[in-house]
């Protein structure tokens, strides 16, 4: 049996391996429709069609989701940080309604575009602790040349606790060692944020 890497495996045998089984009427149907034409249908549409319910439909949205971000995707179209309100756009949305902290890192290349966003701890609601080694065993694992430290206050405050403070000096200077640069640490409250590196914390 051919893998689905195999680039010569027929539609049927794609669409079998989504769906699982499903009446050779449906299968039918389906394959008479063309791709195009399948990826523009809804799920309600799928779940018209015998033998498939919700889940199948679901999976099938999913697949041709997938596919349309893949076809959108550009090697290398990486965010770029320039500024620390870069930063924060790209974590305000998903931090700051966050109900315990969440201590994050964003790793970045020689010229300050993002490779990964990595979530480093999870904590309580006012405290989240973070080892050196667990920050930098991902960005060595992504080959980053530098990091911006993100953590978020589920009070909404954003002001810099002084355990804050004492963290972050303490992975600037394991950052020094293992020679990937600390750029900078930011504090996310409710749509709000406070950058270290723009109050002269580090």
């Amino acid at each position: 049996m051919r893998s689905l890497g195999d680039r010569k495996i027929s539609l049927a045998s794609v669409l079998v391996s989504v769906l699982g089984n499903v009446p050779n009427e449906t299968l039918e149907y389906l394959l008479g429709q063309g791709i195009r034409t399948l990826a523009g249908m809804t799920i309600e549409e799928y779940m018209n069609l015998p033998g498939i319910g919700r889940d199948k439909a679901i999976r099938l949205a999913a697949a041709f989701e997938l596919a349309r971000r893949l076809a959108r995707f550009v090697p290398g179209d990486r965010p770029c940080i320039k500024s620390p309100e870069n930063a924060a756009a790209l974590v305000m949305e998903e931090m700051r309604h966050l109900d315990r902290e969440h201590f994050c890192a964003l790793l970045l290349n020689t010229k300050n575009q993002v490779l990964a966003k990595e979530t480093i701890s999870i904590g309580t609601l006012n405290s989240s602790p973070i080892h050196p080694r667990e920050l930098f065993k991902a960005a060595i694992r992504r080959s980053a040349a530098g990091v911006i430290l993100v953590h978020c206050h589920p009070s909404g405050d954003s002001t810099p606790s002084r355990q804050d403070i004492e963290v972050t000096k303490r992975l600037v200077e394991a950052g020094e060692i293992v020679g990937i640069q600390v750029l900078d640490h930011l504090v996310i409250g409710d749509n709000k944020f406070v950058s270290f590196k723009a109050r002269g914390l580090m």
